[in-house]
C-alpha cells in the first residue's frame, strides 16, 4: 500500500518534503551564479521545488509569491541544503507589483530564466462561479506571466540566451467540469509559451537564443491540489480517497500523483543547454491522462 492511499484512508494526502537527492542536476555552463532565474509561487509546492532545483544546479534564483512566510521557509531550505546556487527572495502581489519584482530580480544578476508556477483554484460551476475569483486568477495566472515575459524578454536578449517556462497542465489540453478559471488559465499559459516562440527569431543570433516552453502534468501532490481534496469530495458526495482514486487518477495509467520535484526538475531540463531545441513545445507528463482510453 501506498503512503499515499494510506494517507487517503487517513482522509488526507499530504504533500511530500523536498529531498535534494531527488533533484536533476545537470552539466550547463550557463547554470552559473551570475545567472538569475525568477520563479514564481516560490513559497510552497512546485514554485518551491523549482526554486530549490535550480538552486541545485548552481543558478541565482530569486523567488517570488505574496507568501512571505513561505518564501523564507524556502530560503530557509536553501541554507539547509547548502545548495551550491542561492536563493533569494521577494515578496510581491502579481497583481500590482511585476515591475517592481523584475527590477529586484535584476539586482542579484542577469535575469536568463523565468519560471511561471503560482497558481490559484477555486471550484464551482459555471453558473456559480464568482467573477472575482475568476478575476483574480487570471490575473495570477495568466496576465502576470505576460507582463513578466514582457518585462524579462529584453534582459534575456540582452544576456544573449533566456527561456520561459509556464506552468501549465493537463488542464491546458482537456478539461475537468468545475473549474473554468483554472481550465480557461492553463490554456492561455500554453498560447503565452506559443507566442513568445514565434517572437524568438530574431535578427541576431543573440535575440534568437530566447525561447519557451510549458509543462502539463497531471495531479501533482502539491498544497493547490490536496487543499481541494476534500472540497471535491463533499462536492461530490464521496471520500476522500475515491477522489483521488477515481477523479484525480481514474484517466492515469499510474497509481500515484507527482511530486513537486519530479516537475521541478522538468524545468531545470527545459532550461538547460539540453533543450535548446525546445521552443513553444509542451513537455506533457501526464501519465497517460489525454490521448489513452479503455
Amino acid at each position: 500500500m501506498t503512503d499515499e492511499s494510506t494517507s487517503a484512508d487517513r482522509g488526507e494526502v499530504t504533500p511530500p518534503e523536498f529531498d535534494p537527492e531527488d533533484a536533476l542536476v545537470l552539466d550547463d555552463d550557463r547554470f552559473a551564479p551570475e545567472n538569475v532565474a525568477l520563479v514564481t509561487g516560490a513559497a510552497s509546492g512546485i514554485g518551491r521545488a523549482t526554486a530549490l532545483v535550480l538552486a541545485e544546479n548552481g543558478l541565482t534564483v530569486v523567488g517570488t509569491d505574496v507568501d512571505e512566510e513561505g518564501l523564507a521557509g524556502t530560503a530557509e531550505k536553501a541554507d539547509e541544503f547548502d545548495v551550491p546556487g542561492t536563493v533569494e527572495t521577494v515578496a510581491g502581489d502579481l497583481r500590482e507589483d511585476v515591475p517592481g519584482i523584475v527590477e529586484s530580480a535584476a539586482e542579484h544578476g542577469r535575469i536568463t530564466y523565468l519560471a511561471n508556477v503560482a497558481g490559484m483554484q477555486h471550484i464551482d460551476p459555471i453558473e456559480e462561479f464568482p467573477m472575482d475569483a475568476y478575476d483574480a486568477m487570471q490575473d495570477v495566472m495568466v496576465r502576470a506571466p505576460v507582463e513578466l515575459s514582457k518585462h524579462c524578454l529584453p534582459r534575456m536578449r540582452e544576456a544573449g540566451f533566456g527561456c520561459v517556462g509556464n506552468m501549465a497542465s493537463v488542464h491546458g489540453h482537456y478539461v475537468t467540469s468545475d473549474k473554468v478559471a483554472y481550465n480557461v488559465a492553463k490554456f492561455g499559459l500554453r498560447g503565452l509559451t506559443q507566442s513568445i516562440a514565434a517572437e524568438s527569431r530574431g535578427d541576431t543570433e543573440a535575440e534568437g537564443n530566447v525561447r519557451a516552453f510549458s509543462i502539463s502534468t497531471g495531479y501533482v501532490k502539491t498544497p493547490l491540489v490536496t487543499d481541494q481534496i476534500p472540497d471535491t469530495a463533499e462536492q461530490r458526495g464521496v471520500s476522500v480517497q475515491e477522489v483521488v482514486e477515481d477523479v484525480m487518477l481514474g484517466q492515469s495509467r499510474t497509481t500515484e500523483m507527482m511530486t513537486p520535484v519530479e516537475v521541478a526538475n522538468l524545468f531545470a531540463f527545459g532550461f538547460s543547454e539540453h533543450a535548446s531545441h525546445l521552443n513553444g513545445g509542451d513537455l506533457r507528463f501526464d501519465d497517460g491522462m489525454t490521448l489513452t482510453y479503455e
